[in-house]
């Protein structure tokens, strides 16, 4: 592990090769940097996360003593206090290097619509870096910094992450506090993480997710979220139609997974068209009136179309918008009852900077096709690299679940990256070794599951909807034997039993009693001796087994219903 001083020079020395004056729109002075790095050598580790490591904030996340822009010079204003989530990371010992460039006001999916310039695309400077964390994905990208701070509203923290190769993290509506960020859409946005891995983006997202009293759309999580699940074997992955272009890269990252199935997102895709065109507009508009009633000449000439828009919305088509809301969330419920995570391109290929030009509205639009809708329907997602596409370009995949999934999607989304794009960003550079499991926690309890709660069977949403997370597949000592009872199978000890095969899920301990209410008789809850140790399992009463089948032979439930 490198000393503070040591990394901080090694971002110093790549922002300098890759010399690109439309990055930033405020950098740090060198000798700042310097400093702050040893002071930190000075106090030492202390335990904290982040001690020295240089990271990017977006400019319109504010850092105390540097102007916030939010890419328009003339609203600049300079914040004497951090951000809730700045100030997170820098009491984890991080180091800011400076603001990052963005599309004005964070409104566009291109990179393009700044008045400081473009960031340049880290793979075809004739291409478009994505928006609008233009400048933060691609300090990442470039391998400035390890990680760094944008936003996401439409997509706008996974967009850019597929164009520059690298991890976007779209984490759950006010997990993170939007204290201290200039809104877009304040009842959808969210402050988002670019990193070289799914692990290193996890690990800020630790560091600054939590409640704010400040925000009022902050809320606290129902259960410990951002625990690393494993991987398991038979994971339920929702799968979309694609255009040609994308189709057999598309399908190297589904064929990862063994258990998928199409889904019709049409009511997604509906809804995620009235981001730019409903109500989502005025709320753009209602977060910057003063500046779009007062002073519009200060707009960038695209930003100004679109926020003057706004002020022609009716409030009856808004209602009409929230009810397809409603069904679009609704449906969202259902699939994530099915599946464990929808998987779709992040967006469509890199369009170039002539493209844009010839069409700003059409080609930003088109890039949102998969990523509009996940805000709205209040949902978790995580862009990953997925190799490269017909037009040698990057291409990215995005994992998204429900709310609060975001630990359990890391390892679906860590499962992708690795199997398909080994490197970070442009850089070359292999991916860190994956982080280890998150061990159980003191408030968890770690439950043997034997028949439907298991991975991929219909009950697991059971499971996951109380915050569970897989840990292992496991088998019992000899001395079991397993019955069918319908459409769920009953374990019961016996001397002259034999072994059974199940799965181990870490259940928060708070979760148990609503598990347990859920499980119908002869069913409970009871001690199980695994070959690796014993833990709370499935058993059943032997009274409620009489003249079920004996299909211990089979091995385990799953095994069961290969065989019926």
């Amino acid at each position: 592990m490198p000393t503070p001083t040591e990394a901080v020079r090694a971002a110093i020395s790549a922002d300098h090769a890759y010399a690109d004056p439309a990055l930033w729109i405020t950098r740090v002075p060198d000798t700042a940097l310097l400093d702050r790095a040893a002071a930190l050598e000075r106090e030492g580790p202390l335990g904290r996360a982040f001690w020295g490591v240089p990271v990017a904030v977006k400019d319109n996340i504010d850092v105390a003593g540097l102007p916030t822009s939010a890419g328009c010079p003339e609203y600049a204003y300079l914040p004497a206090v951090n951000a809730v989530c700045v100030q997170r990371l820098l009491d984890a010992g991080a180091v800011v290097m400076g603001k990052t460039n963005l599309d004005q006001f964070a409104t566009g999916l291109v990179g393009v619509r700044s008045p400081y310039g473009v960031p340049r695309n880290a793979f075809d400077p004739e291409r478009v870096p994505g928006g609008s964390s233009s400048g933060s994905a691609v300090a990442v990208a470039a391998g400035i910094v390890p990680v760094a701070l944008g936003t996401d509203t439409a997509g706008s923290g996974r967009v850019p992450a597929m164009f520059g190769s690298v991890v976007g993290l779209k984490p759950t509506i006010g997990s993170v506090s939007a204290s201290g960020m200039v809104p877009a859409c304040r009842s959808i946005d969210t402050v988002s993480v670019f990193a070289g891995s799914v692990d290193a983006a996890l690990a800020v997202l630790r560091v600054i997710s939590g409640p704010d009293a400040a925000d009022p759309y902050s809320r606290a999580a129902p259960f410990p979220h951002l625990r690393r699940g494993g991987l398991p074997d038979a994971a339920r992955i929702a799968t979309v139609a694609v255009p040609e272009a994308l189709a057999g890269p598309y399908a190297r990252a589904a064929a990862l997974f063994t258990s998928s199935e199409p889904a019709d997102i049409t009511t997604f895709l509906d809804i995620a068209r009235l981001l730019y065109d409903g109500p989502w507009v005025a709320e753009r508009t209602a977060a910057l009136r003063n500046v779009v009633e007062i002073r519009p000449d200060i707009l960038h000439p695209v930003t100004r179309m679109i926020l003057l828009g706004g002020l022609d919305r009716r409030t009856v088509d808004a209602f009409d918008a929230f009810h397809a809301l409603a069904l679009a969330r609704r449906e969202a419920a259902s699939l994530f009852a099915r599946c464990d995570a929808l998987l779709v391109p992040t967006t469509l290929p890199c369009p170039t900077l002539i493209e844009v030009a010839a069409d700003p509205l059409g080609v930003n639009a088109r890039l949102g096709t998969w990523t509009n809708f996940v805000n709205l329907c209040d949902l978790a997602a995580i862009a990953v690299p997925a190799g490269m596409g017909e037009d040698g370009l990057p291409f990215g995949v995005t994992l998204i679940g429900p709310a609060w999934s975001e630990g359990r999607l890391a390892a679906l989304a860590d499962h992708v990256h690795r199997a398909l794009s080994q490197t970070i960003g442009a850089t070359g550079m292999p991916l860190p070794e994956p982080a280890a499991l998150d061990p159980l926690a003191a408030d968890e309890t770690a439950l043997f599951c034997i028949g439907g709660h298991m991975a991929g069977l219909p009950l697991n949403p059971q499971l996951t909807a109380l915050g569970a997370r897989f840990m292992r597949t496991a088998r019992t000592v000899a001395g079991y034997r397993l019955y069918a009872l319908g459409n769920r199978p009953g374990l019961l000890r016996a001397p002259d039993g034999g072994t059974v095969a199940g799965e181990v899920w870490g259940l928060p301990t708070a979760g148990i009693g609503a598990l347990l209410a859920q499980v119908p008789p002869p069913l409970g809850f009871g001690t199980v001796t695994l070959e690796d140790g014993s833990c709370l399992g499935f058993l059943a009463e032997a009274a409620g087994i009489a003249d079920a089948p004996d299909i211990t032979l089979s091995g385990g439930w799953r095994a069961w219903l290969g065989l019926r």
